[in-house]
C-alpha cells in the first residue's frame, strides 16, 4: 500500500495511474486540484509511520513558517506573477547551514494575495521553481489568524501585556482561536502532500503554527518534528491567563525538538509544563529533556545569528560607500549615535528618546556634538497602539529639536521611510554607538548587523578615512529584555524603563576610552562571526537528529482527541498489560503472589482524604477469599493506620512504613524485618525537618515509629522542589554517622532505618511461600513510584532464582509511562481496579466448579 502523501499527485489528479518501478522521484509534486488530501481530525484515521513505502529515499528538511522566503509581484507588461528569492529572510538564511546535499522543501504563506483561478498554476511554478509549496488561505480567515488572535492575543500575551480592558488587546475571542486552529491544520494539509516521514525532518518556526505539531504527529506518529520559537515565551504568571493555555503546551510537547533563544524563555516554557500539565525535566550530560507519555522531549537553547556572508556583499557593494560618503560628509564633526527599530510598542522608541532628551538636559556638552539617527522600520501589526506610538514619536522628535536644536542642525534625525539594505548598513558603518531599549523582545539581529559593519572593509576604511590596520572599534548599549543581550557581555546593559540610568549608558558609551572600544568589539565581533545563522541552523539539525534517533525502536501509538491528541512512545519490552492477558496467566497457575502498592495505586496520588474505598477492600477481599492467593499491601503509613481501615480484611496481609513493619494477616502480630537498637537519630533529624517546614509553606511532617517523611505535596512546585535538595543535602550531612538512609521521592523526602525497602517485603513473601512449600507460579506487583522499584527488582532477579516456579508468570506493573523496572505498565488507578475485578471475578468462577477449603494470607503496599 503507498501512503497518499508520498504518491505522485499530480498524475493521480489527472486520472494516471501512478508508476513505483524504476527510478525514483526526489521530490512528489503538490496536488492541484480542491479539496483536502487527508483529514487529521478524523479520528479513525490510524497512525502512519515507518510501515509506509517511502517515494523518497533521501533525507530532506521540510521547513514550515507563517510566510515563504519570496518576493511576489506581478508583471506590468502581461500581468502574470514574477517571484524571487527573499534575500532577507531568516528561513532561507538557515538553508547554508544545512549541507547541500540536504534538499530543503518550504511550505508558507505568500505574502501577496492570489487568486482563486491562479492558485493551481501559482502552487506548480512555486513547486518547480523554487521547491516552495504555498498555503493559500482565505483573506477573511487570514485576518482573523494573523490580525486577530496572533496579533492581538498571542504577540501582546507572550510580550508580557495582559488584556486588563477592551484597549489592551481586546477580550479572548473563541472565533480567533478558531481560525488559528483551522489555519495551522491547512499548513498540516500541505506538509502532508510532500513529506516523507521515514526520511524528511520537519522544522516549524514561531508563534503563528504552535498547534501544527499535534496535525502532524497525529497523522505520522514517528514524524521527526522540531519546533522553534524566535519570540520570548512568558512566565507562568503570564502565561497562564491564556485560556488555551493547556492546549498550546500539549501540542508543542508534539514535538521531538523545541528550541528558545535563552535560558530565560526555555525555564517559562518547563515552569508552565511543570505547573499547568504537572510534568518534570531533567538535564542528562548538557541536554534538557521532559518526559512526555514516554517520548522524551528535548529542550534547545541556541541565539540565532545572521548570515555574515549577506552583509559582507552588501558591504562590498559601490552604493554603500557612496552613501557612508554622503552620510561621513552630513554628520562631519558630530558623533552618530543609532537606533534601528520597528515602530510598533515594545520596541522602546519612546523611552530611548526620553533618554536622549535627558542626557542633553544634564550634560549640556553634548549638545551640538551629538546626533541620534533613528531608523523606524514599518509597524508589522496594526491597530490604535501602533498610531499612538507614531504621534508619541513625532511629538517627542519635535520637542527634542526644538528646544536643544538649531538652524541646520537637528539632535535627532527621525527616518520613518523604508530604507534599502545598503543604505541601513551605511548608517551602521558611521555610527559610533548603536543602540537597542526594546522593553521586550525575542532576539533582536541589530546588534549582531552592527558588529558586523563596524568591522567594514578596506574600502569603507579608505572612505572613512581610517588606517586599515588599525583595530575596529564599537559601542553598545542594549536592554537587558531582549534575547541578545545575554551573548553581549561587553554590551552597557540597561533597564530601558529607567530613563536616567540609559541617559547615563549613553554617555559612558561616548566618553570611553578607545582602547576600551576596541576590546569590546573584538569580544562581540569573534562570538557573532563565529554563531552565524549556519551554526544555528547546523546545531539545530544535529540536536533533531539526535532526538529522533529512537523513533524506529519505540513502539508508539496515538491517544485522546482534538488538541488532547497525544503520542506514547515505549521500548520495545515494555509494553501496555492487558486484562485478558493476565487473567489468562491467572486462571492457568495455583500459587499466587499478589503484591500491591496503596497510595498512587489503589488511591489516588493528592487526593485529600487516603482512606480505602468500599470498591477496593471488597475487591481485595475477594482475592484474598482464593487460597491459591497471598496478596500484601505495601505503604508508606503507619500500621496503626492501617489496622484500622483494614480490619475487615481477615487474609490480607499488610506491610506498613515501606515494609518495616510485616503482618501477614489480622491473626498474627506485626512484626520488624530488621532490627535496630534505637531512633535517636530522630531527635537529630526533626529539628532540621521543622525548620524547612516553617520555611515552605504548605509541607508538613509525617511522624512514623521507624522514619520521618517531610512531604511537600501542597507547596509551591519550584520552591518545594528546591527546598527537597536543599533537606536532602543537609540530613546527609547531620545523619552521615547514623544507620539510616535518605531518600527523596515523589514529593517527600523521608529518613528511614538503612536497608528498609519494600524490596524486602516481596523477599519476605517469596521466602514465606517457598518454605511453605508453595513455590510461586504466578506474581503481580503493581507500584507508582520511585519506592516501588525496589519490589520491581526483587521479583523480575527472582525468575532466574529456585523462589520461583520454573514455569512462573511474573508481571511487574508500574502506573504510567515511564522509566521503570517493571516490564508492564497501566494507565491509571481505574484500570487497576477493573483488572483485579477481573481476577477476582476469575477466583470466583474457578470456586463454582471446583470448590476448595478458603486458606490464604495477604499483603497489601501503600506509597506513604
Amino acid at each position: 500500500m503507498v501512503s497518499r502523501s508520498y504518491s505522485n499527485l499530480l498524475d493521480l489528479a489527472s486520472g494516471d495511474s501512478p508508476s513505483f518501478g524504476g527510478e525514483r522521484k526526489r521530490f512528489p509534486r503538490v496536488a492541484t486540484v480542491p479539496g483536502l488530501l487527508s483529514e487529521v481530525d478524523d479520528e479513525t484515521c490510524n497512525s502512519v509511520g515507518s510501515e509506509a513505502p517511502s517515494s523518497v529515499s533521501q533525507e530532506r528538511m521540510i521547513i514550515v513558517g507563517n510566510q515563504l522566503p519570496l518576493r511576489a509581484h506581478r508583471n506590468e507588461d502581461n500581468g502574470e506573477w514574477c517571484f524571487s528569492w527573499d534575500e532577507d529572510s531568516l528561513l532561507l538564511q538557515l538553508k547554508d547551514g544545512l549541507g547541500e546535499d540536504l534538499e530543503v522543501i518550504y511550505v508558507g504563506c505568500l505574502k501577496e494575495q492570489v487568486a482563486l483561478n491562479e492558485q493551481d498554476d501559482v502552487a506548480q511554478t512555486l513547486l518547480e521553481t523554487f521547491k516552495c509549496v504555498p498555503a493559500f488561505i482565505p483573506p477573511e480567515l487570514f485576518t482573523k489568524f494573523y490580525h486577530g488572535f496572533c496579533k492581538q492575543h498571542l504577540w501582546p500575551l507572550f510580550h508580557y501585556m495582559l488584556p486588563l480592558s477592551p484597549d489592551l488587546g481586546g477580550r479572548f475571542d473563541r472565533s480567533l482561536w478558531q481560525a488559528y486552529v483551522s489555519v495551522n491544520k491547512i499548513f498540516a494539509d500541505k506538509v502532508m502532500e510532500v513529506i516523507s516521514p521515514d526520511d524528511d525532518y520537519v522544522w516549524v518556526h514561531d508563534y503563528h503554527l504552535m498547534v501544527l505539531p499535534t496535525f502532524l504527529r497525529k497523522r505520522f506518529n514517528r514524524v521527526k518534528l522540531g519546533f522553534f520559537l524566535h519570540s520570548p515565551f512568558p512566565s507562568s504568571e503570564i502565561y497562564r491567563t491564556l485560556p488555551v493555555r493547556d492546549e498550546i503546551l500539549r501540542a508543542l510537547l508534539n514535538s521531538d525538538l523545541i528550541g528558545f533563544h535563552t535560558f530565560d524563555y526555555a525555564r517559562h516554557f518547563l515552569s508552565c509544563c511543570g505547573r499547568m500539565l504537572g510534568l518534570s525535566y531533567q538535564s542528562k550530560r548538557g541536554y534538557i529533556g521532559l518526559e512526555y507519555y514516554g517520548r522524551t522531549v528535548s529542550i534547545k537553547i541556541l541565539p540565532v545569528g545572521i548570515h555574515i556572508g549577506q552583509l559582507q556583499s552588501v558591504l562590498n557593494l559601490p552604493e554603500t560607500a557612496a552613501k557612508v560618503a554622503e552620510l561621513r560628509d552630513q554628520f562631519r564633526g558630530q558623533t552618530v549615535m543609532l537606533g534601528v527599530d520597528d515602530m510598533d510598542i515594545f520596541k522602546g522608541i519612546s523611552l530611548k528618546l526620553l533618554a536622549m532628551e535627558q542626557l542633553l538636559m544634564q550634560h549640556p556638552e553634548n549638545r551640538g556634538e551629538v546626533v541620534l539617527v533613528q531608523i523606524a522600520n514599518p509597524a508589522r501589526g496594526r491597530g490604535r497602539d501602533v498610531q499612538e506610538v507614531q504621534s508619541e514619536t513625532y511629538a517627542t522628535v519635535k520637542r527634542i529639536n526644538n528646544r536643544f536644536g538649531r538652524p541646520g542642525y537637528d539632535l535627532v534625525v527621525l527616518i520613518d521611510t523604508p530604507l534599502q539594505l545598503y543604505e541601513r548598513i551605511a548608517y551602521y558603518v558611521i555610527a559610533e554607538c548603536c543602540l537597542v531599549t526594546a522593553v521586550r523582545d525575542g532576539m533582536n539581529l541589530i546588534p549582531y548587523e552592527y558588529i558586523i559593519c563596524r568591522q567594514g572593509n578596506e574600502k569603507l576604511d579608505e572612505t572613512l578615512g581610517l588606517d586599515p590596520s588599525a583595530p575596529k572599534k564599537s559601542m553598545l548599549v542594549v536592554s537587558e529584555f531582549i534575547g541578545c543581550s545575554p551573548s553581549l557581555s561587553g554590551a552597557i546593559r540597561v533597564n530601558p524603563w529607567n530613563i536616567d540610568a540609559v541617559a547615563e549608558a549613553m554617555d559612558s558609551a561616548l566618553i570611553v576610552s578607545e582602547a576600551e572600544k576596541q576590546l569590546r568589539h573584538e569580544k562581540h565581533y569573534r562570538y557573532v562571526s563565529t554563531h552565524d545563522v549556519a551554526y544555528w541552523a547546523r546545531s539545530f539539525l544535529q540536536d533533531l537528529e539526535r532526538a529522533c534517533g529512537d523513533h524506529l525502536r519505540r513502539r508508539c501509538w496515538g491517544i485522546g482527541f482534538g488538541l488532547g491528541f497525544r503520542v506514547i512512545a515505549l521500548d520495545p519490552n515494555f509494553r501496555k498489560l492487558s486484562v485478558e492477558h493476565i487473567v489468562s496467566a491467572y486462571r492457568r497457575t495455583k500459587n499466587r503472589a499478589i503484591l500491591l502498592d496503596y497510595d498512587g495505586t489503589l488511591m489516588p496520588t493528592g487526593s485529600l482524604n487516603t482512606t480505602p474505598n468500599i470498591e477496593a477492600v471488597g475487591i481485595l477481599n475477594n482475592l484474598c477469599q482464593d487460597p491459591k492467593n497471598v496478596v500484601f499491601l505495601v505503604s508508606r503509613k503507619d500500621r496503626k493506620i492501617l489496622t484500622e481501615w483494614f480490619s475487615c480484611c481477615k487474609k490480607l496481609g499488610l506491610a506498613a512504613e515501606n515494609g518495616y513493619f510485616i503482618r501477614p494477616n489480622h491473626d498474627s502480630d506485626w512484626e520488624t524485618c530488621v532490627s535496630l537498637p534505637d531512633f535517636d537519630w530522630k531527635q537529630i533529624a526533626e529539628p532540621v525537618m521543622k525548620l524547612y517546614t516553617e520555611t515552605t509553606d504548605g509541607s508538613t511532617i509525617e511522624m512514623k515509629e521507624s522514619a520521618l517523611v517531610w512531604n511537600y505535596l501542597y507547596a509551591d512546585p519550584d520552591f518545594g522542589f528546591c527546598q527537597a535538595k536543599e533537606l536532602l543535602d543537609h540530613l546527609e550531612s547531620v545523619l552521615a554517622n547514623e544507620p539510616v538512609s535518605v531518600k527523596s521521592g515523589q514529593h517527600v523526602v523521608e529518613v528511614k532505618p538503612q536497608g528498609v525497602n519494600k524490596g524486602l517485603v516481596a523477599e519476605h513473601l517469596l521466602t514465606t511461600m517457598r518454605q511453605k512449600g508453595k513455590l510461586p507460579d504466578f506474581v503481580l506487583c503493581i507500584g507508582d513510584d520511585r519506592s516501588d522499584e525496589d519490589m520491581f527488582e526483587v521479583i523480575m532477579h527472582a525468575k532466574t532464582s529456585p523462589r520461583l516456579s520454573p514455569v512462573a508468570e511474573v508481571f511487574a506493573c508500574t502506573v504510567g509511562q515511564k522509566p521503570s523496572k517493571a516490564k508492564y505498565y497501566v494507565e491509571d488507578r481505574s484500570e487497576i481496579l477493573r483488572m483485579l475485578q477481573a481476577l477476582a471475578n476469575a477466583s470466583e468462577q474457578a470456586a463454582k466448579t471446583a470448590p476448595t477449603p478458603a486458606s490464604c494470607g495477604g499483603l497489601i503496599i501503600n506509597r506513604e
